[in-house]
């Protein structure tokens, strides 16, 4: 597939948005200005940009604990991100969702959650749902290695294929659930295989080549428009931090992880931009400019807005919505 410059511009801004937002929100961590959990994306930012270039506005997708690219991959506000890992009214959830759940149906992101394997069901029932209306939406399934031992997990693929629901499952196989590695915890070495169990397509990428993931979802998703079901696409790829900020990741080899930072999907797309001749050096070096001004913007947003009020503690919640419906 020949790409031309805009796609791999649109591309590049993304994987560099992931990049930078997620670098600031592990100094911010650091620092002590976010509060709770982050679980960061670095070094996956290949597989969230290649498969949402595939998408539109009114597609779906579902997320993880580690969602942030998935979430900006798909065109989520910046500012409102940073001003949610803050805490602030500001945020997605008026700061009460905090990292790992930040949502915003407006733009097809069915939210981030801490539930390992939650977002298998969800995107089949985003998938029947876009089936039963008659559109021709697609909903993308973002998980880890690990989430694909859950019963969640099985049962989603078995019911989409069954009806040839149009969700696209990508499998982001970085190698570790938590802190145990998949030879440890499952005895295939290609999560793609299991696409075979229920009658699909199981493709296996380079995760950190976002060209070539962009190449495989845009086969599923042309697939799902046209009404022949699932496929379940697996990149390989890396987390460069451990499994949240805080865990030190010593568990990891480090011939491994020396590997795997030579695959670093930034450098391969840059190189990529400049060995094509599409991209000067300037040319580039503004895309970089831009992005990293947009991050402080974001964070600028966030220090600026307020800490939500007390009282609005039980508010948006379950009961006070089901409450506010019945007294409609």
């Amino acid at each position: 597939m020949k790409l031309d410059k805009a796609i791999i511009k649109d591309m590049y801004i993304r994987m560099k948005r992931i990049r930078e937002f997620e670098t600031k929100a592990m100094n911010l961590f650091a620092e002590g200005a976010i509060p709770g959990f982050v679980h960061l994306y670095l070094g996956e930012e290949a597989v969230a940009t290649g498969v949402c270039q595939a998408l539109n506005d009114a597609d779906y997708i579902t997320s993880t604990h580690r969602g942030h690219g998935h979430i900006i991959a798909k065109g989520g506000d910046l500012k409102y991100m940073m001003a949610e890992l803050y805490g602030k009214e500001t945020g997605y959830c008026k700061g009460k969702g905090g990292s790992m759940h930040i949502a915003d149906a407006t733009k097809g992101i069915l939210g981030a959650n801490g539930i390992v394997g939650a977002g298998h069901n969800l995107a089949v029932g985003a998938g029947f749902s876009a089936q039963y209306r008659g559109t021709d939406q697609v909903c993308v399934c973002f998980f880890g290695d690990a989430s694909t031992n859950q019963g969640t997990f099985h049962e989603s693929m078995n019911l989409a294929s069954i009806w040839k629901l149009p969700v696209i499952f990508v499998c982001e196989n970085n190698g570790y659930g938590i802190s145990m590695s998949q030879a440890r915890h499952q005895a295939i070495k290609d999560i793609a295989d299991r696409g075979t169990a229920y009658g699909i397509p199981g493709i296996s990428v380079d995760g950190n080549d976002v060209i070539a993931v962009h190449e495989a979802a845009v086969e599923a998703v042309k697939r799902a428009r046209n009404g022949q079901g699932p496929t379940l696409i697996e990149c390989k790829t890396y987390r460069q931090r451990g499994h949240f900020e805080g865990d030190a990741g010593k568990y990891k080899p480090t011939e491994e992880q020396e590997m795997w930072m030579k695959k670093d999907p930034m450098p391969r797309i840059e190189k990529y931009m400049r060995d094509s001749d599409l991209f000067t050096a300037e040319e580039l070096a503004d895309l970089q400019d831009s992005v990293v001004k947009e991050i402080a913007e974001a964070i600028e947003f966030a220090n600026a807005s307020a800490y939500p009020e007390l009282s609005s503690a039980v508010k948006d919640i379950y009961f006070d919505i089901v409450e506010e419906v019945r007294s409609r």
